[in-house]
């Protein structure tokens, strides 16, 4: 009996120990069949998710063999185009490059790589610089504070701040593009109306003197050149930072009429007089003209009053008032004329700092938002702020955060936000240069995305699935396919060779 006890019991044992093997076995084969991301394949893929779990995380894909059948399918059209697209980016304030110097010369050489490198990092390529200052400056000024443009000179905060940081830069990656913009003219150039004419000191509101117009466009001259020998090249500039926006730290109110006589009449001669290349942007404000009914359509009152198309290459938008289909309304009434999109923020007042609702958003309505709607570059506001959100100033945003956060503890903890990863998920396979084209088949509401034909004989699709869900789409461009599943709330970037 007790034989025949200890017999059952050993095989029971025997029987337990093979299920737990089996069972064992089937748990390390379900583990071994799940496919692995391949760190190289034909697409490079770039991932971003609102909640982190993936943190522009850099995967692969591979061309599928067998026949595209798939319902969910995104085919690329290269012969529907749209804008050529001039480059991605953040304003380098005095703020940003306050708060990069500092940092260790390490450690910035490290996040200014991620960021700018068009091969090691990102490859954001343009950036948005303030002539003066601006409302992140670390005090304010102009470079002609006294009057007489003899006096013109660079500050410290260039020399010491903004101009070696924008050398880091380009030492990276040579081909950022530079946008200048004003917050406010000189002082002594400001009158309190086009009425009265009366001396205006105050770096707050105020017009431009027209007896002053040449000044301010020598001013503009001045300032270019000044750049040039320090081997920093200006791409384009805007006469005037939010012309509309009487109540910024500094600021001047510029109408649509002020800006043609000015433009017209005095910097464009004075830009030929000089033989730039630099781009003028006109207006650089909010899709609702501040709900000003005689400024709407501000760039197109100064096109239909006539124009140089040469040096005037177009317009560009802040997003602070409107939306962004008033892009496609300026297109549509001047479609030879250039859009770019100059200036968002992030802040207290919209949650800036939490990603699982900014990410989604910012990359609909900023990001692929004003692309789709014929903008050829993207800039977001200050790259880096600190974890007080500063350095600012009183009558300037004292409640933004940067498109990233840097600790002032230590000044090297970052916190990345929703703007450094919109900008980033473009710049990484869009490259200046390409081609915004057509796709079709996939459609959903929660899906956004746009295609681009890269001058390296490249695709590049940036995709958002702003659903709860995952979702397998396919991407065709006519010769190749592949799938890939596309995380719930995340943004995608892909690139591959036609």
């Amino acid at each position: 009996m007790r034989i025949l006890f200890n017999l059952n019991l050993i095989l029971l044992m025997l029987a337990l120990c093979s299920f737990s093997s089996c069972q064992d076995s089937k748990d390390k084969t379900d583990e071994q069949e799940k496919p692995e991301v391949p760190a190289t394949g034909d697409v490079t893929v770039y991932v971003t998710t609102n909640n982190r779990s993936q943190d522009f995380r850099k995967q692969a894909a591979d061309f599928s063999k067998k026949s595209n059948m798939s319902p969910t399918t995104i085919k690329l059209q290269p012969a529907t185009r749209y804008q050529t697209m001039d480059g991605f980016g953040a304003a380098i304030t005095g703020s940003t490059c306050f708060n990069l110097m500092k940092m260790t010369k390490e450690n910035r050489a490290k996040f200014l790589k991620e960021t700018f490198s068009p091969t090691e990092g990102m490859g954001q390529s343009y950036i948005r610089i303030s002539i003066g200052c601006s409302d992140f400056s670390l005090s304010e000024y102009t470079l002609c504070d006294t009057p007489g443009l003899e006096n013109f000179a660079l500050t410290s905060e260039e020399t010491e701040y903004v101009i070696p940081i924008l050398k880091e830069i380009l030492a990276i990656n040579p081909e950022v593009k530079i946008m200048g913009s004003p917050w406010t003219p000189p002082r002594w150039m400001k009158v309190n109306n086009l009425t009265d004419l009366q001396p205006f000191n105050s770096w707050t509101s105020g017009q431009l003197n027209p007896v002053h117009y040449g000044d301010y466009a020598d001013y503009f001259v001045k300032w270019i050149h000044a750049f040039e020998e320090q081997g920093i090249n200006i791409y384009s500039v805007t006469p005037q930072n939010e012309p509309l926006n009487r109540g910024n730290s500094a600021s001047l109110f510029m109408g649509w009429r002020e800006q043609l006589e000015f433009v017209k009449n005095h910097l464009v001669p004075k830009f030929k007089a000089a033989a730039f290349k630099t781009k003028i942007y006109l207006f650089d404000h909010n899709f609702n003209y501040d709900n000003m009914p005689d400024q709407n359509d501000y760039p197109v009152k100064i096109y239909d009053a006539g124009i140089d198309a040469d040096v005037v290459a177009g317009a560009a938008y802040h997003n602070y008032g409107g939306d962004k289909s008033e892009l496609l309304d300026i297109h549509q009434k001047y479609p030879d004329r250039e859009l770019v999109f100059t200036e968002t923020s992030i802040g207290t007042w919209n949650d800036g700092r939490n990603l699982e609702v900014r990410l989604i958003e910012d990359m609909r309505e900023v990001a692929l938002g004003t692309i789709n709607n014929w903008a050829k570059g993207v800039i977001v506001w200050n790259l880096m702020l600190d974890s007080d959100r500063g350095p600012n100033r009183e009558g300037g945003c004292q409640t933004c955060y940067g498109a990233v956060d840097i600790d002032r503890s230590n000044y090297s903890t970052i916190t990345r936000n929703s703007h450094y990863y919109i900008i980033g998920h473009l710049s990484s396979v869009v490259k200046p240069g390409a081609v915004r084209i057509g796709t079709s088949g996939f459609s959903d509401a929660g899906f956004s995305f746009s295609a681009f034909e890269n001058t390296d004989g490249t695709y590049a699709v940036v995709l958002l699935n702003g659903n709860a869900a995952s979702k397998t789409i396919t991407i065709d461009d006519g010769t190749h396919h592949f799938a890939y599943d596309v995380p719930a709330k995340s943004v995608i970037s892909y690139r591959w060779k036609k």
